[in-house]
């Protein structure tokens, strides 16, 4: 039996039907395995590998390029805050730190208990709601202490349960079908554009 569950080989085998090619799937197979672990173990890196046809190596290349893939574990509740000019100018530096001495962790660190990691963010594009935080790429803010003391208490009690899903996963909602086009109508529309190709590199041929 391999490490990643029934449920998301199901999932992962829908996803892998959408792509002409496997090797596209690739990210949201991550989104899938970190949403299992939390994060991205290396077990899950060698399945996710097979099932699109590329080494580990390259799995783990690509996840270790975007900051929402996480290769080490994490907490349940990652806590990002942005401290960019415009939260910066509303209070972010005095808010992080309120946010260090009331997790009683550094950035970067995860709570004994395992339920928050925070992290600094360098911007988080909601400068409307200055200072911003994200809490697994779901937006709050704007925030004071009392605000990020309040938003702590209702993530640990499960109010926000429904907003906010464990393990920083992106998607809201599950891809349950795969292409719509047959297999033959995929090709006949690959043939076409091959056809145009060929077409258009021949003229610009003739020209020269």
């Amino acid at each position: 039996m391999g490490h990643l569950s029934e449920e998301i080989i199901n999932k992962a085998n829908i996803l892998l039907e959408i792509y002409p090619n496997k090797r596209s799937a690739l990210i949201p197979l991550c989104h899938l395995a970190q949403g299992q672990d939390g994060y991205l173990t290396p077990e899950a890196i060698v399945e996710i590998a097979d099932l699109v046809g590329v080494t580990p190596a390259e799995v783990r290349g690509t996840a270790s390029f975007y900051d929402m893939f996480h290769l080490e574990p994490v907490g349940k509740h990652v806590v990002a805050m942005c401290t960019n000019i415009a939260c910066m100018l509303r209070g972010a530096d005095e808010l992080l730190e309120h946010a260090q001495e009331s997790l009683d962790v550094g950035i970067g660190g995860t709570t004994q208990d395992g339920q928050f990691t925070l992290e600094e963010a360098e911007c988080l594009a909601g400068c409307n709601n200055a200072p911003c935080v994200q809490v697994n790429h779901r937006f709050f803010g704007p925030l004071d202490n009392e605000g990020f003391d309040r938003l702590v208490e209702d993530l640990r009690s499960g109010k926000l349960k429904d907003e906010v899903p464990e393990h920083g996963v992106l998607n809201r909602v599950d891809r349950n079908y795969g292409l719509k086009a047959t297999p033959d109508q995929v090709q006949a529309e690959r043939d076409v554009m091959e056809s145009a190709k060929k077409e258009r590199l021949a003229k610009k041929s003739e020209a020269n």
